[in-house]
């Protein structure tokens, strides 16, 4: 698998408003985690087979391939990713941290948090994954296309700006988002649907009232020391950034109704009131019904629909900007037919290119829906820029 050195020719039956530009480098997959005891890098002893790491190279092979030999395929244009330089990684973390992870890099091995190791080759993969963000966001800056996604890896939301957490060492979506601030965007929208809390984009403008962060996931809480944060509907954001960042955590089993019912009443309104410049799509597919780490039951049908929505945002606030960044998806054949399937979402392809190989997942959507209606209450009753919710 080589990566390009220059973008890819295009049929000329596809408008460049509808094509991806996907930005990647397949320096990315060196980042070796290991294996053990699902993600713990934990032998007892007594197992003859070991998982791998969930967040594996093998996971992204595959994301790569189904957009390279997939019906997809004459709609992606491939650009090559970069090393982000240390001096850019400074405008979302702090430099003391940056230098733990350089010393850490040194040091050929370490567990920065719990599941997250740093191993030789990781540190390069993670400057690829920044700098080809970084690259991807660029690209829509400069005007030279509306959709770009970055396929990255290790994943970035967890990432806060002084630690680690959750795979995460450098926080991809928190640098492109920062860049476009810097290049004079106003008001930036990230919409977050991997199955975690994207905390640590939302701790980067915590105190920003130019970043709606939007994240829906599921009601896990916090997890130890790295991740303090619980996603909870109650952090709301502080100071200027007060009702910038919102919450939708989302009970077990949600599924597609579910998830289009959360769309459609909470994402979407809050969207239109914030009437953001670009959106940031960050992308995971552990939001899946058949994920290790997730149990939200979402299947392909979801994944498209929430696509389709997100286009239609960007199409009447943002003038089409949608930068996609990749984040979890552990199932390593389903994510790729996932991804595909939240790709023709964001296209606009009107029948499915590609049907859902796995068998329908049962979900609760009556639960959900009583969850989502009562956020929108709290919503209204907190939030000064939604108090006409």
């Amino acid at each position: 698998m080589e990566s390009p050195s220059t973008s890819s020719p295009l049929p000329e039956s596809v408008p460049p408003r509808d094509v991806i530009h996907v930005f990647w480098h397949e320096g990315m997959l060196d980042h070796d985690t290991g294996s053990g005891v699902f993600d713990t890098g934990f032998d007892p002893g007594f197992l003859e087979v070991l998982d791998k790491h969930p967040e594996n190279a093998d996971r992204v092979r595959n994301m790569v391939s189904i957009l390279r030999k997939g019906p997809l395929a004459p709609f992606i244009s491939w650009h090559s990713g970069r090393l982000a330089h240390h001096s850019e990684l400074h405008s979302f973390h702090t430099p003391e941290y940056i230098e733990e992870l350089v010393q850490a890099n040194v040091a050929g091995h370490k567990e920065l948090c719990l599941g997250t190791f740093m191993n030789p080759g990781s540190w390069g993969a993670a400057l690829l994954a920044a700098g080809t963000t970084l690259s991807a966001m660029k690209q829509i800056l400069d005007g030279n296309a509306n959709l770009t996604y970055a396929l990255v890896r290790p994943p970035g939301h967890h990432a806060q700006p002084s630690r680690a957490d959750g795979y995460c060492f450098l926080n991809n979506a928190g640098l492109a988002v920062q860049l476009a601030l810097d290049s004079g965007c106003r008001k930036i929208a990230v919409i977050d649907i991997d199955v975690h809390y994207g905390n640590g984009t939302a701790e980067g403008f915590y105190h920003s009232g130019n970043v709606l962060t939007i994240s829906l996931h599921m009601n896990h809480a916090s997890w130890g020391p790295s991740h303090p944060q619980d996603g909870s509907i109650h952090e709301l954001g502080e100071g200027s950034g007060f009702g910038y960042n919102l919450n939708i955590p989302l009970p077990n089993g949600t599924g597609d109704e579910g998830y289009g019912y959360a769309m459609t009443e909470l994402v979407v309104p809050a969207i239109q009131k914030f009437e953001p410049n670009l959106i940031v799509l960050v992308v995971g597919q552990d939001s899946s019904a058949f994920d290790p780490n997730g149990r939200q039951c979402l299947t392909m049908a979801g994944y498209r629909k929430i696509g389709e929505v997100v286009r239609m945002l960007s199409e009447r606030h943002s003038r089409g900007r949608i930068l996609i960044v990749q984040e979890g998806g552990y199932h390593v054949t389903y994510s790729a037919y996932c991804l595909h399937a939240t790709l023709e979402g964001v296209l606009g392809v009107q029948t499915p290119l590609l049907s859902d190989p796995i068998a329908y997942y049962p979900e609760d959507k009556a639960f959900t829906f009583k969850v989502v209606d009562a956020i929108k209450r709290y919503w209204k009753e907190c939030i000064p820029f939604l108090n006409q919710f």
